[in-house]
């Protein structure tokens, strides 16, 4: 394929500026029709009905209704059959698109980015995110100015109501919930998609419920709540004597959790807790897991006192995916809160991980603040510097230069990590070691350099 093609995919997704390019109605509308030319070329596999079906769902950004118009009025004018969700978690739309024998599901949502932002990202009919290579093949559809997009009659958006299946789907997570029952918990659902399943969910589960930031207006999501901001959470549960809370982003692929006093629980913890557990019940497929380069060393470590294997791959749930699907993997993740079960959805889900946390501390008998304790992190340092241009360190010297002296520092006692963000215009310098103090004001020399030099 040609180098000469644009980018519009990232590494979750098509992201940007809701309104501007690539979220502008033609590129969008152009993107719907190009789903579904790449579709009957045969991208993600030949599909056997008269018209391709897609299923889209969105999160509750003020953008979200003329996007999904958009891309349904490209997809329906190609001639496929167009249904959409409503507001729904991005997992519901994986795992809905492959039990009502869609061709593709689209999410749209931009996660736990501000509500000014949007994004699009498309799942197969098995309910896998695309890969790379069929993104690509998407990406070549849209830049061939052969054909004009939305040029045949669009066809009606069917609205459907599909909450219902993907409730029963979550809860066969949990079959032993009905000894539930009492147990207090905050959850926060970001003012974004999770709130039209999160509270019914717990509530119905037995669950004494104290939802927080479930009031969406279209501009609020992820405002000062959420998974990236836990501090609203962890006062709720302190304030109303919650046993536990958890936090989900915007689109509900990720969970944050909180004890009960308050200290924020992140995915590594959730790793540690989950896959002891799945290994105690004989679950554990292949004696290992999946984590990015982003975890804790303290990770590795406590799960090697198991027998248990750690996997790193790059940062994004997709390369989490792939490499799960490729060792046959049960459970993998990012710190960020990003945890797939393949068990139940080959893709984050924040509710399932909730589901699964909540079990997991139920059989233990142990509280969430003892479980987490289990894991002895090493001191983690993250800073993230704005950059005009994503170029190669290398290439620059000074920037260079100081990555090699803080490497020569840590020598081994930590671990230093310095990438590119794969959404936002921003570097990150990650740096794990023994003293807090000390690594972050190495991390802070890296920062000043790249600053001077790239910001």
């Amino acid at each position: 394929m040609s180098n000469k093609v644009p980018r519009l995919f990232g590494t979750d997704g098509v992201r940007g500026t809701a309104g501007a390019y690539p979220l502008d109605p033609p590129t969008v509308r152009r993107l719907g029709a190009a789903l579904v030319r790449a579709l009957k070329g045969g991208a993600v596999r030949p599909s056997a009905a008269a018209r391709l079906r897609i299923l889209i769902g969105r999160d509750t950004r003020e953008s979200g209704a003329w996007i999904e118009a958009e891309l349904a009025h490209g997809a329906s004018s190609e001639g496929a059959t167009v249904t959409s969700a409503g507001v729904v978690p991005t997992p519901a739309i994986a795992y809905l698109t492959r039990t009502t024998g869609s061709d593709a599901g689209v999410v749209i949502s931009a996660s736990h980015n501000p509500f000014a932002d949007n994004g699009i990202k498309v799942f197969s009919g098995g309910g896998e995110k695309f890969t790379e290579r069929v993104e690509r093949e998407v990406e070549a559809i849209v830049a061939d100015d052969s054909w004009s997009a939305g040029s045949g009659d669009a066809g009606p958006v069917a609205h459907e109501n599909l909450v219902d299946a993907y409730l029963d789907h979550l809860r066969a997570v949990f079959p032993e919930a009905s000894r539930l029952g009492g147990f207090r918990l905050a959850v926060d659902c970001a003012n974004g998609a999770t709130t039209t399943v999160a509270p019914r969910l717990f509530t119905e589960l037995g669950v004494d419920t104290s939802v927080i930031a479930n009031e969406p207006d279209g501009r609020n999501i992820n405002l000062a709540c959420g998974s990236t901001h836990p501090e609203l959470l962890a006062r709720t549960v302190v304030e109303r004597g919650c046993q536990a809370g958890v936090a989900f982003d915007g689109d509900g692929d990720r969970a944050i959790f909180v004890d009960h006093r308050g200290d924020v629980v992140n995915g590594d913890a959730v790793l540690f807790m989950c896959a002891r557990q799945f290994q105690r019940e004989g679950r554990l497929k292949g004696g290992a897991i999946v984590a990015t380069v982003m975890s804790n060393i303290g990770l590795e470590l406590a799960l090697r006192s198991l027998g248990i294997d750690l996997v790193r791959c790059p940062v994004g749930d997709k390369y989490v995916m792939e490499e799960m699907a490729k060792r046959g993997l049960s459970i993998g993740g990012e710190q960020s809160g990003h945890i797939i079960f393949s068990d139940y959805l080959f893709t984050g889900d924040g509710l399932c991980t909730a589901l699964n946390v909540l079990r997991t501390v139920l059989l233990s008998g142990r509280t969430l603040s003892d479980l987490a304790g289990d894991l002895v992190n090493y001191p983690q340092v993250l800073l993230n510097v704005r950059v005009r241009d994503k170029v190669d360190l290398a290439a620059v010297p000074a920037v260079a230069a100081a990555i090699a002296r803080v490497e020569a520092r840590v020598n081994g006692q930590g671990r230093l990590l310095v990438r590119y963000s794969g959404t936002e215009p921003l570097l990150r310098v990650m740096l794990e070691g023994r003293h807090e103090d000390e690594i972050r004001a190495w991390a802070q020399e890296i920062v000043d350099v790249v600053k001077e030099h790239l910001g």
